[in-house]
Order: structure tokens, then sequence, then C-alpha cells
């Protein structure tokens, strides 16, 4: 019998002032609604390139990790199936946006006036400002 596996995502959370970074998702689960930049891990790959490829092909960012904000596990915060996302503080280097690959848009928004979110990034958000780390 096969066994049954979470799998592996990366999202990054970046900051500049007073904003944070955002995508508008293309697929589903969760079209149309905004999220943040991430996705999921390729086979042999880190989770810190992971995170930095995924912010690019979404948002054509460039950035670096400054540290690990934490894990998230909740085997029902996907509706695909159990995921686990290891969440990462990034530094922006470059601030011209474009969206691209799994987003229609990307953009900063106010910390303070947030759209609804998708997946558990609401809470992963909370955490951020709760550790002041936003």
């Amino acid at each position: 019998m096969p066994y049954k596996n979470p799998r592996i995502t990366v999202d990054g959370v970046v900051r500049v002032g007073q904003t944070i970074l955002l995508i508008k998702r293309k697929n589903p689960p969760f079209q149309e609604k905004w999220a943040l930049p991430g996705g999921f891990v390729e086979y042999g790959e880190k989770t810190e390139d992971a995170v930095i490829r995924e912010v690019i092909e979404e948002t054509g960012l460039k950035t670096s990790v400054q540290k690990l904000l934490g894990v998230y596990s909740d085997p029902s915060r996907d509706p695909r199936g159990h995921t686990i996302t290891v969440v990462y503080l990034l530094i922006c280097t470059n601030v011209e946006l474009k969206s691209g690959d799994d987003s229609m848009d990307a953009k900063f928004f106010n910390i303070e006036c947030l759209p609804e979110l998708a997946f558990d990034h609401e809470k992963i958000i909370s955490d951020a400002m709760r550790k002041s780390l936003l």
C-alpha cells in the first residue's frame, strides 16, 4: 500500500515600508483571491531557493531570505490536500512588479487594510505582526 505524504510548499512575506506584497491567484483553489506569493517546492530544491524562485515567477521581484517565519502544517489549510508550507520573510532587492506564472496581478497593500486572503495567509501575516516582524 502506498504511503500518503503531505506536499511541501513555500510562501514569502515581502514588506516594503507599511505595505506587504500579495498576488491575485490565477488558478484554483481560491482563484482570483489575494495570497502571499509562493508555491510548491520542486524535487531536489531547497525551500530557500524555492521561495525566491516562486516570488520571481509570480511577481518579477528579486528577493533574498531574511529569516524563517514559521512552518504551517494544518492538514486542512489547502483544499487540494495536506500541504506543509515553510514561510520566509524576504528582503526585496527591486520593486518593479509584474504579474506572471500563477498570478493575475501583484501589488503591495497597506498592512492595515488587506483584502480577503486565500489559504491561511491571514494567520501567517498576523503571526508576523504579532512577532513584531512586520
